[in-house]
């Protein structure tokens, strides 16, 4: 077989896996998407129609949905869109920061019981949250931190799935010779995290907060048990609520309303964030 037989085969191959990876890659984009579709075209439709059986064409009630939406004075929605940015924003941003100083110290310094404490933090994320539930209820009540959004932000800080990616990362991509010539140079170890080892983070911290936000977003366990009072309800709460109304109220249109109404700020957050996902993702993977 001539090179040129062998340089047009290899050039075969290569179309018929590039081929293949996109089909397979189209086919993964239309089964994400699809769900979301199915979500608007439910939302513009009425409760009758939604038992009457899926259709794949829009309806003409949308804006009923979402003025039925507005205007139920037992739903604070407007409270709840709130209280859940205020949770999962601090939670975001706490947990990546924190996350990412204690992954700090862990790689760029060398002490007694290092490995110790690397897995045993690791060993936390084995331990369900509802196993500490009663204790954690038990706890916050003699505080009196119930019906506060303390108990959900304060706890996210220690992340152990967080700092292990942080971790990988930064065995990955940063460098200690870097930090010893910002220590050489004068830097203190504050100045040097903030203003060098967090902007190499970047990309990670773009990812993990993407994570923790959507996480603390869609969290109904811990909210339930601490949150009681209307205005302090955050939205997949209340979502739960509307779907427990009882029949003569209860309206699927609106449920399906709510829930579109509720995963907005998720894809505003990951459109902000998605440029670094790829790398971040690719470069926390890969150690060297």
């Amino acid at each position: 077989m001539s090179s040129k037989e062998n340089t047009l085969e290899k050039k075969n191959s290569v179309h018929a896996r590039r081929f293949i990876a996109y089909l397979v890659l189209i086919l993964l984009t239309f089964l994400c998407l699809i769900w979301f579709y199915v979500l608007f075209i439910n939302s513009t439709r009425s409760n009758g129609e939604l038992a009457a059986g899926f259709t794949a064409v829009p309806s003409h009630y949308f804006a009923t949905n979402w003025h039925n939406l507005l205007n139920d004075a037992t739903l604070p929605m407007w409270n709840g869109l709130l209280n859940s940015l205020i949770v999962s924003g601090c939670s975001a941003v706490l947990c990546t920061y924190f996350s990412t100083m204690t992954a700090f110290a862990i790689h760029a310094y060398d002490f007694k019981g290092k490995n110790f404490i690397f897995t045993f933090i690791l060993a936390i994320m084995t331990i369900p949250t509802q196993v500490t539930a009663l204790g954690f209820i038990s706890l916050m009540s003699k505080m009196k931190l119930m019906d506060s959004f303390i108990p959900l932000i304060v706890p996210s800080i220690a992340s152990p799935a967080v700092f292990f990616y942080m971790k990988q990362y930064m065995d990955s991509n940063l460098s200690i010779s870097m930090l010893e010539a910002a220590r050489i140079d004068g830097a203190s170890e504050f100045r040097t995290f903030n203003q060098i080892v967090l902007p190499l983070m970047k990309p990670a911290i773009a990812v993990q907060a993407i994570f923790t936000f959507v996480s603390s977003w869609n969290n109904f366990f811990t909210p339930a048990l601490i949150l009681s009072k209307k205005e302090k309800k955050t939205l997949p709460i209340l979502i739960a609520e509307l779907r427990k109304a009882d029949y003569a109220k209860f309206d699927m249109g609106k449920v399906y309303m709510m829930i579109a109404f509720s995963i907005f700020p998720v894809i505003i957050v990951y459109l902000f964030l998605s440029k670094y996902i790829v790398g971040g993702v690719t470069a926390g993977g890969v150690k060297e």
